[in-house]
């Protein structure tokens, strides 16, 4: 019995056969246009579990935005609505500058990412690799309060993920 236990407890929390499982083939841009999802391959993936109605993700998301701007060739954010409406989503993404895809309004694979992910409220962050393996469910957490502690948890995660880091952080 103990030894079935420390072999769940050393298994990962969340494996995946690839990140098309994980998040399915159907990404949308703020202007609800396609996105391939190969434009995720090789990169550090946040999972953003955010809506506009809620004041602490619209605290938040600039210091997401300036993250993923700043190393977009490395790190891409997917993001995952709890806006009332189509029309809500895409005003936010326009608004805070998201230029990243996201989930269409309404995809099923929102509540299915918020169980695997035991998501309990937003904003929340999880960060993978581009397989789709679960690098950290705390990224919000991670990026602490300032630029620097940001730039440092997406090192710690390209670590995990098994990505170089360029060091560019301009």
């Amino acid at each position: 019995m103990k030894a079935l236990l420390t072999l769940i407890l050393l298994a990962p929390i969340a494996c995946f056969a690839s990140l098309e499982e994980l998040i399915g083939t159907e990404l949308v841009d703020a202007k609800d246009q396609p996105v391939e999802i190969s434009s995720l391959e090789g990169k550090v993936i946040g999972l953003y579990f955010s809506a506009e109605w809620c004041p602490p993700c619209r605290a938040f998301t600039p210091s997401l935005v300036k993250l993923r701007d700043r190393r977009s060739d490395e790190f891409e954010v997917v993001f995952i609505s709890s806006d009332r409406s189509a029309e809500d989503q895409q005003g936010y993404m326009k608004n805070y500058k998201m230029r990243w895809p996201s989930l269409p309004f309404g995809s099923p694979k929102r509540s299915e990412l918020s169980s695997k992910f035991n998501i309990s409220g937003i904003p929340a962050l999880v960060i993978v690799d581009s397989d789709g393996n679960l690098i950290s469910r705390n990224g919000r957490g991670d990026m602490g309060r300032s630029d620097t502690d940001a730039r440092k948890a997406l090192r710690t995660w390209q670590r995990s993920a098994g990505v170089a880091d360029t060091g560019d952080d301009n």
